[in-house]
C-alpha cells in the first residue's frame, strides 16, 4: 500500500517546490493543506489522502482556520487507528 501512495507524495512535493512558491501565501490553516496532506498520507496511507481532501474542502471563506495538525490516532466509534 505504501508504494501506491508514492505518486501522490511526489505530486504534493512538486506543488510545494515549484508551484506554491510563485503564489501568495493564502492558507488559513497551519500547517498548509499540502503539508497536512503529505503528513497524513505518510501516517495513514489512503485514509490520509481522504483526510487531506477533507481539509481542502474545509478551507473556505467561512472557516476560521487555525492550527490543525494531523492527529496521532483516529477513532471511528469503537475502532481506533494508530499512526505507523
Amino acid at each position: 500500500m505504501k508504494y501506491l501512495m508514492w505518486p501522490f507524495l511526489v505530486l504534493i512535493r512538486g506543488w510545494q517546490k515549484f508551484i506554491a512558491p510563485g503564489l501568495a501565501p493564502r492558507c488559513k490553516y497551519y500547517p498548509s493543506c499540502s503539508h497536512y496532506t503529505f503528513d497524513a498520507i505518510k501516517k495513514y496511507n489512503i485514509l490520509g489522502l481522504l483526510m487531506g481532501a477533507w481539509r481542502v474542502v474545509r478551507c473556505n471563506p467561512f472557516s476560521h482556520g487555525g492550527i490543525d495538525y494531523v492527529p496521532e490516532s483516529l477513532k471511528f466509534g469503537p475502532i481506533k487507528i494508530g499512526a505507523r
